[in-house]
């Protein structure tokens, strides 16, 4: 079992990292499937703009749970099972993966934001702190979700390398790990980049025709 142990850890944050709550809230909610409305995406803002802000809230907390909680179990009880910084790293990126490309939603996904968050504060509280703040920032004075997110990706990486010796040890793993969820990120927005280039980007709590029922 201990050389298993990696491979099902990572296996089990995947399938929860696929549950695709803003789907799963909507179902329950009695609204409309978010990937029917507005961008299509299945994440907390898109389901805000059916106008329910409990689902949204509800969507972006769940989001985020599920990037948490199986790298805090690495974190808590991994090193019984002889699973270090690596399976940490790996665990969190798989969980993110699973949100992008959830096998239970035939691997159409959001584009992982919340999800993000909830890993990054369960590798390094401090860091994941940062990086909100810095998407809450951006969001409040700039009004695009996309905005924030894409500077938050940008700035992820940065602040976990340069906090080294200061806030946290840097492990190499972890490092990467955060370099490739950044470009993940930015890869998922490049259609938002290009409609915030464009001057077309919906801003924050903005409605689409057809996002209620």
């Amino acid at each position: 079992m201990p050389v298993l142990a990696p491979l099902v850890a990572v296996l089990l944050a995947y399938l929860v990292g696929s549950l695709s709550f803003a789907v799963v809230v909507s179902r329950l909610m009695g609204l409309s499937d978010p990937r029917t409305y507005g961008s299509k995406n299945p994440g907390a803002t898109n389901v805000l703009r059916s106008g329910n802000k409990v689902a949204a809230v509800l969507t972006l907390l769940l989001d985020a749970f599920k990037g948490w909680l199986p790298v805090w179990c690495i974190a808590q009880w991994g090193s019984a099972w002889g699973l270090g910084g690596g399976t940490l790293a790996a665990v969190g990126l798989a969980a993110f993966l699973g949100h992008l490309f959830p096998v239970f939603f035939r691997f159409r996904g959001g584009k992982g934001v919340a999800t993000a968050a909830g890993v990054l504060l369960a590798f390094e509280p401090w860091l994941g702190l940062a990086v909100i703040a810095s998407w809450i920032l951006i969001a409040v004075f700039f009004r695009y979700s996309s905005l924030a997110a894409i500077v938050a990706a940008v700035f992820a990486p940065l602040y976990y390398w340069f906090g080294d010796g200061v806030a946290w040890t840097v492990q190499a793993p972890v490092g990467l790990a955060v370099a490739v969820m950044s470009l993940l990120l930015l890869w998922r927005h490049m259609g938002n980049i290009q409609r915030l280039l464009a001057g077309q980007e919906s801003k924050i709590g903005s409605k689409k025709s057809g996002a209620g029922r």
